[in-house]
């Protein structure tokens, strides 16, 4: 590679340095180059470029774009894995650990999450965390949750209003069946009422009428023998 061919490597390292803010660094030193073109395709998806550079470019390309948390990264076979503004490094740090696990060649060194410097075992530790997917469902989950609650604890009380006011509605429409049923059969009852009270009082009388009243009827027809 002449001096033209590295500075070009260097300016787009830089500006990839510049353009990303997570990366994940390891060691590949043992991995085959099937095995670096399978692992390039598990990354590809998550929107993660896998580059190998020379550290001595790197470390140029490193100071030129103020990423100085990587140059202490840059030991031994270096390579990078680039995820892009739309990728997902949760994804990636699960592709690089997992190849990690079955080549038992890769050796995650560390990276960068967000501008913030990640040890080997950070890495390992995001390649533990859920999905974005999951992960967004968990954080939905997390926001509806107080809402549905302060929504259940403002709508109680409009509940519980509606509740009694229903019931009073209820009770009121009751109370008036129950008064109303006197005042329509008011006539008729106070009718019986008197009725009753007449024949009550006039069988008394009427015993007193039966019990003189025959006497005379006996002596008329005495006398008329």
């Amino acid at each position: 590679m002449d001096r033209a061919e590295k500075e070009r490597v260097v300016t787009e390292l830089a500006e990839q340095l510049r353009s990303v803010e997570s990366l994940i660094v390891a060691d590949y030193r043992g991995l085959t180059n099937s095995e670096l073109e399978e692992l390039r395709g598990k990354l590809r998806p998550h929107g993660t470029r896998l580059t190998i550079v020379k550290n001595t470019l790197t470390r140029r390309a490193a100071e030129a774009a103020g990423a100085d948390g990587l140059l202490a990264l840059l030991e031994g076979p270096t390579a990078i894995a680039f995820v892009e503004a739309e990728g997902d490094p949760v994804a990636a740090a699960k592709a690089l650990a997992e190849t990690a696990r079955q080549t038992k060649i890769l050796t995650l060194r560390g990276g960068i999450l967000q501008g913030a410097p990640m040890s080997g075992e950070d890495v390992e530790i995001l390649a533990r965390v859920p999905p974005l997917d999951v992960l967004r469902g968990q954080l939905i989950g997390v926001i509806v949750a107080p809402l549905t609650q302060l929504i259940g604890l403002v709508t109680a009380p409009l509940r519980d209003l509606v509740g009694l006011i229903d019931a009073r509605i209820a009770q009121l429409e009751q109370d008036g069946a129950v008064t109303e049923a006197p005042v329509e059969s008011a006539d008729a009852d106070s009718t019986i009422e008197t009725e009753d009270i007449v024949e009550v009082e006039e069988p008394e009388d009427a015993q007193d009428e039966v019990m003189v009243s025959p006497q005379p009827e006996a002596e008329d027809e005495k006398e008329e023998e």
